[in-house]
């Protein structure tokens, strides 16, 4: 059995010009990831492990969800290539996970985390908004092999308004 937690970045800010890669949290995005972080804890498995894409939007969402669940920082993983829009490339990403995990929690984008658990999930989701977070579960000892699973839990923010 797999399980995958996919949150999408908190809201960020397009305020000071930078590039993409490099945007941050505005404070709406901020206070959104802290009300993720204290409503996911009842929805977290035993044991994971947690990989970031490397855009600061995702970095900070991370930091703070890691912060508010228990998590320590120095374990988390950030991969370059967790930073797409491709739902193709997010699932080639998982799909190439270690089966040493069975849990893993992965923070990253749209386009990429809508069509992908559109796909994999067995709830349709229009679009899941800035941090949203998605568990899904699957009936597959392998990675490789998963197929479509279980929607186990969707936490949006504006479900903790």
């Amino acid at each position: 059995m797999k399980r995958l937690i996919i949150i999408r970045h908190a809201k960020s800010s397009w305020d000071f010009g930078l590039s993409d890669i490099d945007r941050p949290l505005e404070s709406r995005g901020i206070k959104d990831a802290a009300k993720i972080a204290a409503a996911c804890v009842a929805w977290l498995p035993e044991s994971f492990v947690v990989q970031c894409s490397i855009a600061k939007r995702a970095y900070e969402t991370c930091t703070i969800i890691c912060r508010g669940i228990g998590y320590p920082l120095e374990q988390v993983i950030f991969q370059e290539s967790l930073y797409t829009f491709e739902s193709h490339q997010l699932e080639r990403f998982v799909r190439a996970l270690d089966n040493r995990y069975d849990n893993v929690i992965l923070f990253g984008h749209n386009e990429a985390i809508t069509n992908f658990v559109n796909k994999f999930g067995d709830v349709f989701i229009d679009n899941v908004p800035t941090c949203g977070f998605i568990s899904l579960q699957f009936d597959a000892d392998d990675w490789l092999s998963i197929e479509k699973g279980t929607t186990l839990k969707t936490i949006f923010p504006k479900d903790l308004k």
